[in-house]
Parts: structure tokens; sequence; C-alpha cells
């Protein structure tokens, strides 16, 4: 069994490309049973990327949002131009709306998604909800629910939800797990949770280790220090191999972008 992860969106773009980038994260997932989208970016640049080069989005089958901020989720209404997914894969209380709240503009801004669960049933998708471990293919499988595990991977205050402007606990934050020879390649958006809470409860709930991880893993802005031990972190938890874009920082190793594409061999 083998996996094939393209970019269609990211932050960056490599130079020279007639590919766009945007703050915002999309990739196109491909098992041996199944084509989705895992994350639409912020404004439908991922789909225009996909034509670009060569992705037959018709080919896909449904797709999975990582949390309802709008830099992952703000592009699926436009996804519907190119196909109509049958299902949408979503955490718990994704129809929270979200907020952030602005020093320099002294106010809370809206960082949802810009749809509602009234637009679903309007075009016909249906809603997948995880609230714990879910089965998409028999190779991919998603999960939710993380412990805090690290007492500094904490949430920033100014991440907020709701009419009340509560903390946001992002409970609606959900990963992908691909099954590998022994153990898992995790698929994240932004680990808003924090990247060792989210690994260390993978790896305890399922009893497996993850050996690769792929995405954003909000470190962007971080100290060196921060970023070094979480590396060291990553890799005392089994993690041999990272592939980090998005919101991960500029300076970490192994950087993915706006067109990469990754190709993993299941059998380790």
């Amino acid at each position: 069994m083998s996996y094939k992860i393209t970019v269609l969106v990211e932050n960056s773009v490599p130079q020279g490309s007639d590919l766009e980038a945007e703050h915002g994260l999309s990739l196109f997932v491909e098992t041996p049973e199944s084509q989705f989208i895992f994350d639409c970016g912020h404004t439908g640049i991922a789909w225009r990327n996909a034509v670009r080069m060569g992705v037959d989005l018709s080919m896909v089958q449904f797709v999975v949002l990582s949390h309802a901020h709008y830099d992952h989720a703000g592009g699926f209404p436009s996804l519907l131009e190119y196909v109509k997914p049958k299902e949408v894969y979503i955490g718990r209380d994704f129809w929270q709306e979200k907020f952030s709240w602005s020093k320099e503009n002294d106010q809370y801004l809206y960082r949802g998604c810009g749809f509602s669960e009234a637009d679903l049933l309007a075009w016909n998708i249906e809603k997948k909800v995880c609230r714990d471990i879910l089965t998409l293919d028999s190779y991919a499988q998603l999960i939710t629910g993380f412990s805090q595990r690290y007492a500094f991977e904490i949430i920033p205050e100014k991440f907020c939800r709701g009419e009340d402007k509560v903390p946001d606990p992002f409970d609606d934050e959900i990963c992908l797990m691909l099954k590998e020879h022994e153990g898992y390649t995790l698929i994240v958006g932004c680990s808003h949770k924090g990247i060792l809470n989210i690994v260390a409860s993978v790896k305890e709930r399922t009893g497996c280790q993850i050996r690769h991880v792929i995405g954003g893993i909000h470190l962007s802005g971080e100290s060196e220090d921060r970023m070094a031990q979480t590396l060291d972190e990553l890799n005392s938890l089994g993690v041999k191999k990272l592939n980090l874009c998005h919101c991960s920082g500029a300076n970490l190793p192994n950087r993915i972008s706006t067109g990469s594409v990754i190709e993993i061999s299941g059998e380790g």
C-alpha cells in the first residue's frame, strides 16, 4: 500500500512557479481506496492550483476539515464549483463561530469558516462528525480528543469562540491517521491543541507509533528554544520524519510548500 499527498495550497510557493500561495492549507490525499481533500485553504486558490497541477478534482469523494478556522475551511464553498463531495467530515463543536482578539484593532475579528450547517443541508452534503476515532477507509482514520500532556503547549488567549467569546479549547480539531507498517503517518492542520499533546494522545490511544508528521504545528513566531524543545520531544515520542508547512515556523526543517508531493510507502 502507498499514499500520495499533494499540497494544493500553503503559505509559500517555490520561486518561479506559476502556482499561487495564501495563508492557509489544503492537501489532496490519495490512499489505495479513496481520494479526498484535507482542508480547503481560505479563498479557493487551492482549486486553481489543482487544475494547473493536473489534479482531477472530480475524483474527490469527500472532504475533511481539521477545524473551523477560515484558513482551513473557508475555501470549501468554492470547491463546489468543481465537484460536489458526498460528505464533509468535521469535529464536534465545529459550528461554534470562531474569533480572535486583535490588540491592534482593539476588537474581536471573525475567524470562522464562513458557511453554516444550514448551507450544508442546502447543498445536500452529508455531515459526518468525528467524536473519537472514525474510519474513512481501510487505510485512513480520523481522530480527535487530545488531552493536555505538555504544560508549555497552551492555546493563546486571543483565540475564542461563540457569542460570549469564551476561550476556544479547539474541541473541533481533528487529525488524519494513515496506516504504515509499524505505526501511522499523522496529518495535522494547525495543531492548536499542541503537536506534542496530539502525538502523545494518539500514541497512547492507538498503541501505535507515530512515525511521520505532515502539516502545520503552530510554532510560527515562537522562540528558537521552543522550536528546538518541540523537535526534541517529537523525536523522543518516536517521530522519525517531518514535512511541515503553513503555521509551523520558517526555520523548521523539511518544510513543504504549495505544489509539493509526498509519496509514502505504507509497508515501512
